[in-house]
């Protein structure tokens, strides 16, 4: 599976932890899209090129990470195709993934403890989704500009 990761300043380090943990997993190969440094950049910059990457193929899911999340999420999710959800818990993860076979996971720097964020990602990463009544709901989020 090939993860794509962004962030902003607010997110760097956040994103840069989740990265050891994905180099962890032998069933994952990471593409990076920035931001390389805590120096101030534009959130909206990186959640649209993660979206646009995963929305391309180029990568099957993604993670991006911003001070809250919320900021690179709404980014994320002006992408057509793109179902990124803002999760703080692991339950959360896992419905978001259940239900909304989100393909982006969004996680916030300054608000999420990073070992909670990691067990996040976990579970978001190994979560299937259910299908069924849950399909046809997607696919009209689908068909949404």
């Amino acid at each position: 599976m090939i993860i794509a990761v962004a962030s902003d300043h607010g997110g760097f380090a956040l994103k840069e932890k989740i990265k050891a943990f994905l180099r962890t997993r032998e069933d994952i190969k990471i593409v990076d899209l920035g931001t390389n440094s805590e120096e101030s950049v534009d959130y909206p910059i990186y959640g649209k090129a993660c979206g646009e990457a995963v929305a391309s193929g180029k990568a099957d899911r993604g993670i991006v990470c911003c001070g809250t999340g919320i900021g690179i999420s709404i980014a994320a999710n002006k992408v057509k195709g793109i179902r990124c959800g803002l999760c703080t818990s692991v339950e959360m993860a896992e419905l978001t993934r259940k239900h909304n076979n989100a393909n982006m996971l969004a996680l916030g720097g300054r608000t999420t403890d990073p070992d909670l964020a990691i067990e996040i990602t976990k579970a978001w990463l190994d979560t299937e989704f259910e299908g069924g009544r849950h399909k046809r709901r997607t696919d009209m989020l689908d068909e949404m500009i």
